[in-house]
């Protein structure tokens, strides 16, 4: 026997006000999106939730890439059975019995929405109960906190009876809340931060700052693999590779003592907000997470940040270590984060780099580089952009025609 229906459960949030239909498209998108190996489903919209009927594809398939659409909350396989008492009956006995392992206590739940049932649902509640228990005595009932919780849903057409619940992703549909622009080293801590930014509902172009022939193709090959990751989560992200050797060896011959790396961070951060301009970003997210290195201080990233005007998103600032990479971990980032590979940043670091620029002190030493601003536009003349993920190649947003 297998489920006939998979029930998607929408969040709460995404139901409110005016764009709830808008929000909704969104995850429907999604949903066809990552189970577009399974022609055999077909899709129907409720309020509130998304129905797929299965066609007989395999439910334990579809489970991995249902959880990686944001704005599901949960999602539980149900099966079908006629508007008929012994029927229903029958089918939630044989419903439990696909459970793996027998529970010690479980409760009926029996939602009436076709009023033209006979059977309120009290007495539904009742008989499917009943009839459970007399196939499985040792079984009790407990009706505030039961190890299952059997439901049965009786519609206009058809009953639906299921009792397991998957956790999804949850979050805001993909590009519901907009556009931003991630900073992607090739390091722990930036795709947990962009994975957090979608997560919320944020669209994302992802920038990495290479130093080739300094750091090596294996090095920038790595960050491509972290991007594909993120990927998994919206079809595709283009991802702009921008070559910094020039930028870092230049400020590096003019200072190269104690406020170089805020040099070349607020370096970053320019190039990182022109294109974020071009890409009509409303946003720069970085992994940054507070005291975790010099350029990550209070003072560093007051020093570093205003050189955009633009917000700057840091959904890491107040974590630990330790819970970044258990979110590093389930997204499957960590492996790849901890690979040896040099990036830019490994450079020219200063003995003792300041925690607390001044920066008066910073401005100033930037205006000894008259040539600094032309630098940072030839970076990005010479950027490489390429789309990654399952829909890579792209010439167009693939999103557009959400909005």
């Amino acid at each position: 026997m297998i489920p006939d229906r998979i029930v998607l459960r929408l969040g709460e949030l995404t139901l409110k006000g005016r764009n709830r239909h808008r929000f909704e498209k969104q995850v429907m998108e999604q949903v066809k999106r990552v189970l577009r190996p399974f022609p055999s489903i077909a899709y129907r919209k409720e309020f509130g939730r998304i129905v797929l009927l299965t066609g007989g594809a395999d439910v334990e398939a579809l489970k991995a890439p249902l959880r990686k659409v944001f704005g599901i909350t949960s999602f539980s396989p149900v099966y079908t059975s006629a508007l008929e008492p012994e029927t229903i009956e029958r089918m939630a006995l044989q419903v439990m019995q696909t459970l793996p392992d027998v529970p010690n206590t479980f409760k009926v739940n029996v939602r009436r929405a076709n009023k033209n049932f006979p059977i309120d649902s009290q007495e539904m509640n009742r008989r499917v109960g009943g009839h459970v228990l007399r196939a499985f005595p040792d079984l009790k009932v407990d009706v505030r906190q039961p190890e299952v919780e059997l439901k049965v849903e009786l519609r206009e057409e058809e009953a639906l009876i299921y009792c397991t619940r998957e956790e999804g992703a949850g979050g805001f549909p993909v590009g519901s809340n907009g556009k931003a622009m991630l900073m992607l080293s090739g390091g722990i801590d930036s795709p947990v931060a962009g994975y957090l930014a979608m997560r919320q509902g944020l669209r994302l172009e992802a920038v990495h700052f290479h130093s080739y022939p300094f750091t090596s193709e294996r090095s920038q090959q790595k960050v491509k693999d972290l991007a594909d990751k993120l990927s998994a989560y919206t079809g595709s992200i283009k991802l702009h590779m921008v070559p910094f050797t020039d930028v870092q060896t230049k400020i590096h011959q003019v200072y190269n003592k104690n406020l170089l790396i805020t040099l070349l961070r607020r370096a970053m951060m320019r190039i990182a907000g022109k294109l974020a301009v071009t890409a009509e970003a409303g946003a720069i997210v970085t992994g940054e997470s507070l005291g975790q290195v010099a350029s990550q201080t209070l003072g560093s990233m007051n020093a570093i940040g205003q050189v955009v005007q633009m917000p700057l998103i840091r959904p890491l600032v107040c974590m630990d270590k330790q819970s970044i990479i258990r979110i590093a971990e389930s997204i499957d980032t960590y492996t790849l984060s901890i690979l040896p590979y040099e990036d830019c940043c490994t450079l020219f670091l200063p003995p003792s780099p300041s925690t607390n620029p001044n920066v008066n002190v910073v401005e100033s030493i930037e205006r000894s580089m008259p040539w600094l601003e032309s630098e940072l536009d030839e970076a990005v003349r010479r950027t490489e952009t390429v789309w990654i993920g399952n829909d890579r190649n792209k010439t167009s947003d693939p999103f557009a025609s959400l909005f």
